[in-house]
């Protein structure tokens, strides 16, 4: 399997090098692990809740697909320059990002956290971040909602990968981390993290968006038409239950 889907990432580089077209759907997503979102087990593959949701939204489709690992903060400018064809990496809907792409329908929607040592007297209040440093993933939704809601904080730290700025959490480098609260289930259920919790939970949907849909470019049409008949037909048949199941214990699609 590993050297299945080496070949298929060197030959998807090989074609799009080349300019050549290639019969797959390419379905990019990020290179940092995200689990139980995706990640690279021991043996070389891609597991987890979003990989098994993309390959049945394939499978719903008739499409055969590849996933193509990308930097997050160089995964649009990839499905705008015709890298890959569709971001599926728990990209959220919103305003913003709509000005340069489109999406799908949301497959999932889960809501930001805000986390913190649990001796610590931040409470995720803007005045309890005063010289305080927030670390957040870069070119999320969780950057834009920190940069806009805590202006007193001394300062915000931005991380290629997700789980970076877990480890300056631990570390003490950081004082508190804004990001996904179903993310960040696995570290605070570690036993590293048993000494942090979420303080306070944060909605705004002007920012967060409606949930995370498949990243598509604006002329996609008929594509985008398509991941919406799967996400429909995957709910309908029972198959995003029986995925979500072996991960979640409530119904991660959200209202």
């Amino acid at each position: 399997m590993q050297h299945k889907f080496k070949s298929a990432i060197l030959a998807a580089s090989l074609i799009m090098a080349s300019g050549l077209s290639m019969a797959e759907l390419r379905l990019g997503l990020d290179t940092a692990p995200y689990p139980p979102f995706s990640q690279t087990n021991t043996d070389g593959e891609l597991e987890g809740w979003e990989i098994e949701i993309g390959n049945a939204l394939c499978a719903a489709m008739k499409e055969e697909c590849v996933w193509v690992p990308i930097a997050w903060d160089g995964i649009i400018p990839a499905l705008v320059g015709k890298k890959i064809d569709a971001i599926v990496a728990s990209m959220s809907i919103t305003e913003e990002r709509m000005k340069t792409i489109s999406f799908s329908d949301k497959y999932y929607n889960t809501p930001a956290a805000f986390v913190a040592p649990k001796t610590s007297d931040i409470d995720g209040s803007a005045e309890s971040v005063k010289g305080k440093i927030i670390g957040v993933q870069v070119s999320t939704t969780h950057q834009n909602y920190t940069e806009a809601n805590y202006p007193m904080a001394d300062s915000i730290k931005t991380y290629q990968a997700f789980d970076e700025h877990n480890q300056d959490l631990l570390s003490g480098r950081i004082d508190a981390v804004v990001g996904d609260s179903l993310a960040m289930a696995p570290f605070l259920e570690s036993d590293e993290g048993q000494a942090f919790e979420i303080k306070t939970m944060l909605s705004d949907t002007a920012i967060f968006g409606a949930g995370a849909g498949a990243g598509l470019r604006k002329e996609d049409n008929e594509l985008r038409e398509k991941f919406n008949a799967a996400i429909k037909e995957i709910r309908d048949n029972g198959t995003y239950a029986e995925i979500s199941k072996k991960y979640f214990n409530f119904d991660i699609y959200g209202e």
